[in-house]
């Protein structure tokens, strides 16, 4: 978490609106533990990792909706050990992240 501080202070000097997203719990296998954090930008640039890539483009998506609504919202993304095999990904399991906006 601590090296996001950097970007998100840099946003909130530009006047960037931005969503936090953090791992609030993972069943199975997954590539971080609950705790691992990224910010998003309302331009979409991201600091941090949820996934290590796993998923990080679907949970962008998901922030840039929240900044459209204002409105925090529970994620879940998953796979099974199969599914994850045969689109290249390293882990199964099932990632849930929190992601809300940040009111510095």
């Amino acid at each position: 978490m601590r090296e996001t501080f950097p970007a998100i202070d840099g946003w909130f000097a530009a006047g960037k609106r931005v969503v936090l997203v953090r791992v609030v719990d993972v069943e199975g296998s997954g590539p971080r533990d609950p705790g691992a954090a990224m910010a998003v930008s309302e331009d979409g640039e991201v600091t941090g990792s949820v996934s290590g890539g796993c998923v990080e483009g679907a949970v962008v998506t998901e922030a840039l909706e929240v900044l459209a609504t204002g409105v925090p919202r529970r994620c879940v993304f998953g796979y099974s050990d199969d599914e994850a095999l045969e689109v290249g990904l390293t882990c199964g399991g099932t990632l849930h992240v929190l992601v809300e906006p940040l009111d510095w």
